[in-house]
């Protein structure tokens, strides 16, 4: 993990890698590129996750409300279990802090057996699971005291 670092989202090609690890990861919410580009004017921060040169991974935090944040960390399934989802969490989860967050919170899939598993064992409490309007794929909330 010597050459792992985080890059903040900043331009097309960056979107676009961010974009790529979330549709992979998270194929029932496969986004295009404007509803990336949307995250970036709510005020969401988008950063990737490399290992030297190649894309890991990638996050989302979403603006503090309330001392509530949302933290999610995605992990390409060939990267997983190697400390890159660690890594990636806790870099967000220290911009999360220095924006007064005193409450965590996380989505996974439901069939992501692995980002449950991760979310449990770093403390996060299963709070809800639920099924769209109109669609079929299980959704966890899952929730996090600092």
């Amino acid at each position: 993990m010597s050459g792992f670092r985080v890059g903040l989202v900043d331009g097309d090609e960056a979107l676009e890698e961010w974009r790529y690890v979330h549709n992979v990861v998270v194929p029932a919410a496969a986004m295009s590129v404007g509803e990336a580009r949307e995250r970036l004017v709510r005020g969401y921060r988008l950063e990737n996750a490399y290992d030297g040169d190649v894309l890991v991974g990638c996050s989302t935090v979403r603006p503090v409300v309330g001392g509530v944040v949302t933290v999610i960390a995605r992990v390409l399934p060939e990267f997983r279990r190697r400390g890159f989802g660690a890594a990636l969490y806790e870099h967000a989860l220290g911009y999360a802090r220095v924006q007064g967050a005193e409450v965590v919170e996380t989505c996974v899939l439901g069939v992501n057996e692995d980002g449950l598993r991760f979310a449990r064992r770093y403390g996060f409490a299963e709070v809800e699971r639920y099924v769209l309007d109109g669609e079929s794929d299980e959704w966890v909330d899952l929730r996090l005291v600092l």
